[in-house]
């Protein structure tokens, strides 16, 4: 008997041991961003347009084809002619065309399928900055609602001791039956507190999880990260240089005037002619053998590509525009994402310098002097309601600033603020 239980015991712990094992570990923010970066099917999408850009520039790089051509004339099937074969006097010519392009057409249009990779690469990495708002926001988002359900589980651990001592109490005889009736009903908002942190915290795992592409189950999947603010950033003006500096989409509307420069460029050397040489060879009795050349000159008489090259001048300006546009919209992105990240600062350092150290120790002290009689249970009531809002409070803007700060780093381009 002693030996099938301690044959049971080592069963329950290698269980255990095997539950723990494979229970993934927690993942950071840069083991999120990486799984984020090699699963995400949006952006595995978006770098098949750079590899079709990259296939359009073999297309332009191409020479026009050579022609070959081969005539057999001047048969005679007949038998009402002359006395001699049919095939005597055939015509047989075998000729090679090949049209010369001119002022560097091919040239001019690898050169703006290369300057359209470009544009291609720059927007994958706008597509980037964007996503990855997303899923900084989920990251942020489950932080933040695993910091609430600690403080909901911190909230009635801290209030089941305060029931004890109550119980304690009216059996002693210090406290009415309605006040102990009160304190134990007051005790469902605390479980209802529980209950939607929890919920709120597989909403934002589930978020995230799609972000990534993964299947992993719920409860087996947690991240880990830094849930705090720093009053240590950059100023505005730096980030405006930064931003000029790393926006993608800023980088791909300046890309877009220089290949719209180029595609002028290209316009104009369609406009020009483009001679087609060929050479034949032939036989052509009485004559044995002959070789020829001939060169095709079109006559650009009316059309001399004059609709493209006002359609490329046109959008040359039109993205200076746009460029203009997409530089008004840095600095207005960074200059919101500032004021919101200076707001929520400011809001944060009096919680952290001095109302939540105030909240504890108010409610500490009207326990103590409720536990012993100096203070109504109303009181009581009071400063744990004013506790539980003010910390509430703090962890929501704690996750504020994060959003801001990811906010901010979408703004500038790149990551500024952990």
């Amino acid at each position: 008997m002693e030996k099938l239980r301690w044959l049971c015991r080592i069963v329950v712990l290698l269980t255990s041991v095997g539950a723990v094992a494979q229970t993934p570990s927690p993942m950071t923010w840069d083991q999120v961003r990486n799984r984020f970066e090699q699963n995400n099917p949006t952006l595995m999408a978006g770098q098949l347009n750079i590899d079709e850009s990259k296939a359009e520039e073999i297309t332009a790089n191409l020479r026009p084809n050579p022609s070959a051509s081969l005539t057999a004339d001047q048969f005679n099937p007949f038998n009402g002619g002359p006395s001699h074969s049919c095939c005597g006097s055939l015509l047989t010519v075998a000729g090679l065309s090949y049209l010369h392009e001119r002022e560097h057409k091919r040239e001019l249009r690898l050169e703006s399928a290369k300057k359209g990779t470009a544009i291609a690469v720059s927007t994958q990495a706008d597509l980037t900055r964007t996503l990855l708002f997303g899923l900084r926001s989920a990251f942020v988002s489950t932080l933040q609602a695993k910091a609430v359900l600690q403080l909901a589980k911190d909230n009635l651990a801290y209030y089941d001791h305060v029931l004890d001592i109550s119980r304690t109490r009216f059996k002693a005889g210090d406290i009415a039956q309605i006040d102990l009736d009160r304190l134990e009903l007051q005790r469902v908002q605390y479980e209802s507190d529980i209950e939607t942190a929890d919920v709120n915290l597989r909403t934002a795992k589930i978020a995230l999880l799609t972000l990534l592409n993964e299947r992993t189950p719920i409860d087996k999947y947690d991240v880990i990260g830094t849930f705090d603010f720093s009053e240590q950033r950059k100023s505005q003006d730096e980030l405006r240089k930064i931003a000029l500096d790393s926006r993608p989409d800023l980088k791909a509307a300046l890309q877009a005037v220089d290949k719209a420069q180029t595609d002028h460029k290209l316009a104009v050397a369609n406009g020009s002619t483009d001679p087609t040489f060929g050479i034949d060879a032939g036989r052509n009795p009485p004559i044995d053998q002959y070789v020829g050349f001939n060169v095709s000159i079109p006559l650009r008489i009316f059309d001399r590509n004059q609709g493209e090259k006002l359609r490329t001048k046109l959008d040359i300006t039109r993205d200076e525009r746009l460029r203009d546009a997409a530089e008004a919209q840095v600095f207005s992105d960074v200059d919101s994402g500032y004021a919101t990240m200076e707001s929520t600062v400011k809001l944060l350092m009096p919680y952290k310098a001095k109302y939540l150290q105030q909240s504890v120790r108010v409610r500490d002290t009207i326990f103590f002097s409720y536990r012993n009689g100096g203070a109504s249970l109303l009181d009581f009531l009071n400063a744990e309601s004013d506790y539980r809002a003010v910390q509430l409070n703090y962890v929501n803007l704690v996750g504020s600033y994060l959003t801001a700060a990811a906010q901010l780093n979408l703004a500038v381009g790149r990551e500024v603020i952990q």
